[in-house]
């Protein structure tokens, strides 16, 4: 299975790290070939973040590692778009 989007219900400590600094984290992951994050909640110590992360294949274990090494939270996952195939390869071959 290829997942292609995932939006993400993420928590983050108010200064670090920054929202920059995780969308620099999201992009290096395998398979991610865009990152968007939108600030939803702010409290006194925590942001509550929507991220949204599209690509070819995306390696969610791999994505999840790097979002809690970097020091935030998933709290869900909210939305997935997968396929069982490459549809542009699929294409290319007809």
């Amino acid at each position: 299975m290829r997942l292609r989007r995932l939006v993400l219900d993420v928590v983050k400590g108010l200064n670090k790290p920054t929202v920059i600094e995780l969308a620099a984290e999201i992009v290096k992951v395998a398979g991610v070939e865009s990152v968007n994050i939108t600030v939803n909640e702010t409290d006194i110590e925590v942001m509550g973040l929507t991220v949204t992360v599209e690509g070819s294949d995306i390696d969610y274990p791999q994505l999840s590692e790097g979002i809690e090494d970097i020091g935030c939270s998933i709290r869900s996952v909210d939305q997935v778009s997968a396929s069982k195939k490459d549809i542009e390869l699929e294409r290319k071959t007809r």
